[in-house]
C-alpha cells in the first residue's frame, strides 16, 4: 500500500467516524419542545421523537429505588395536567416540592415518559426582588445620573 493510500484510508475513516458521531448526537440537539399538556393528551403523537417539556414535581409520587438506580414521578402543569415519569439514572439534587423539572426523552404508548435528562430549578431563584412600597422611580434616575 502507497503512502497516499494510507492517507487517504486513515482521513475516510475520520471523516466516517465524525459523522457517526454527529447522528447519534442529534436527537437529543434536535428534540420537540412542548407544553406538559401536549405530552399528556396526544402521546401518540410524538411516538419515537425525542421531546422536551417541563413541569412541577409532584413530591408525593417520587420513587427512588437506589439498588435498582430506577426514579418514579410524576410532574403536574398549572391546569392540572398530570405525566408520569420513569428515569433510570441518579436521583438529580434538589428535588422536592415547588422545584420546576425539566425532561428530555420519549413517550411511550402507555402514556409514560421515559426520559433520559431531567433537570431541577427552584423558581423562586430566577425571580427578581419586588420593590419596596416606597420606590420612587425619580429618585433612581437621579442617582443614575449622578453615577455616569
Amino acid at each position: 500500500m502507497t503512502k497516499n493510500t494510507k492517507v487517504l484510508l486513515a482521513g475516510s475513516t475520520i471523516i466516517v467516524a465524525i459523522l457517526i458521531l454527529l447522528i447519534a448526537a442529534t436527537p437529543g440537539a434536535s428534540g420537540t419542545e412542548i407544553p406538559l399538556a401536549q405530552a399528556v393528551t396526544n402521546p401518540e403523537q410524538y411516538k419515537d421523537r425525542y421531546v422536551n417539556t417541563e413541569g412541577f414535581l409532584v413530591e408525593e409520587s417520587i420513587d427512588w429505588r437506589a439498588d435498582e438506580i430506577e426514579l418514579r414521578f410524576n410532574l403536574v402543569d398549572e391546569d392540572g395536567n398530570t405525566l408520569s415519569v420513569f428515569y433510570d439514572r441518579v436521583r438529580p439534587d434538589n428535588f422536592s416540592e415547588g422545584v420546576i423539572v425539566l425532561l428530555g426523552g420519549y413517550i411511550q404508548s402507555d402514556g409514560v415518559f421515559y426520559a433520559e435528562r431531567v433537570q431541577t430549578r427552584c423558581p423562586s431563584s430566577y425571580e427578581g426582588e419586588k420593590p419596596e412600597e416606597g420606590y420612587d422611580p425619580a429618585v433612581h434616575q437621579e442617582t443614575q445620573g449622578n453615577n455616569n
